[in-house]
């Protein structure tokens, strides 16, 4: 190369790559668990990733960028509650998973299960229904739902496909109708 080319190539400004986040990588930042997340033994114990701490406004804003109502990423219930305005705030569907698990964390049988989909609050399990006199290999399920303003849908004890989920009228409903769910062994 000679002396003119060299400096014609030191003149020429090169353009620097430009990084921007990707969203669905930025996403599934915003709801993983730290690496020293403790077991979980009920939904309060996995409030941990930036989703549960962040201000709601941008947990809300960077939903709803990453695909939100139309096109929801893997998100907590109540925050998908949140984003279509159906539930007041992320607080209100915490003390919604508090309730839940104060009831069940009490009562025979009820096991807390964290490792749910992505982004999600773990669900219960009825131990007592799996692989018992009925012989269902699926334990009877209840879990947090966004599906409707009741919040609380339940999966009967089953052994094959998996039934349509059992809407509940919120706490109330539920206690309403526990022995109804563990009458199932």
């Amino acid at each position: 190369m000679d002396a003119h080319q060299e400096t014609v190539s030191r003149d020429v400004a090169v353009p620097t790559p430009r990084l921007e986040p990707m969203l669905d990588l930025e996403w599934a930042q915003a709801i993983e668990l730290p690496r020293f997340a403790l077991p979980a033994t009920r939904p309060a114990d996995l409030r941990q990733s930036w989703v549960h701490r962040a201000p709601e406004d941008a947990v809300l804003a960077l939903y709803r960028r990453s695909g939100g109502v139309e096109d929801p990423p893997p998100a907590p219930w109540w925050l998908r509650a949140v984003a279509s305005e159906r539930l007041e705030s992320r607080e209100l569907g915490f003390r919604i998973e508090d309730r839940v698990a104060q009831l069940l964390g009490k009562r025979m049988g009820w096991e807390f299960v964290p490792w749910a989909a992505d982004g999600e609050s773990g669900y219960w399990e009825f131990m007592p229904s799996e692989r018992g006199k009925s012989g269902h290999s699926i334990p009877t399920t209840v879990l947090n739902t966004d599906r409707h303003d009741g919040w609380i849908d339940v999966l009967p004890a089953h052994s094959g496909a998996t039934p349509a989920p059992v809407a509940v009228a919120g706490l109330a409903g539920l206690r309403a109708r526990l022995g109804e769910f563990e009458a199932v062994r």
